[in-house]
Parts: C-alpha cells; sequence; structure tokens
C-alpha cells in the first residue's frame, strides 16, 4: 500500500526526491499514511476540489480492502 502511494505521488509532482511518507499504526489495527511532498507541489497532489487527493485515497483503499486493512491518507506539509 505504500509503495502504491508513493509511485503514484512521485508521478504527479515535480520533485519525486521530496516525496516522504510516514506510516502510522493506530490502535485500533488501522494504518494512517502521511503524505509530504514539496510546497510547490501540494496542489499538484490535491488537484481542483481536491478530487486528485480522493482519486489516491481511493487507490490507497483499494489496495488495502485486498488485505482486509483500513487505511487513511492524510496530506501534511
Amino acid at each position: 500500500m505504500k509503495e502504491v502511494l508513493e509511485i503514484i505521488a512521485k508521478a504527479l509532482v515535480d520533485y519525486p526526491d521530496q516525496v516522504d511518507i510516514k506510516q502510522i499504526e493506530n490502535e485500533d489495527g488501522s494504518i494512517t499514511f502521511e503524505l509530504r511532498v514539496a510546497e510547490s507541489d501540494m496542489g499538484k497532489v490535491i488537484g481542483k476540489q481536491g478530487r486528485i487527493a480522493k482519486a489516491l485515497r481511493t487507490v490507497v483503499k483499494a489496495a488495502a480492502s485486498r488485505e482486509n486493512k483500513k487505511v487513511s491518507v492524510d496530506i501534511v506539509e
């Protein structure tokens, strides 16, 4: 799941070397991924009206459902 998010995020941005993903295991067994990108790339990852961010979350959740896990993606500065 983390690899899927990393591949997609790096393909979207101008500075793929600045893509950083932190995986956080929550107490309830779910996983949260914190996605950090260069400040100038934030718009590319979020998209108009958040459409790209929503699509990223959907793809990662689909990958997680194959492993019966709950996942969320947070895009942070």
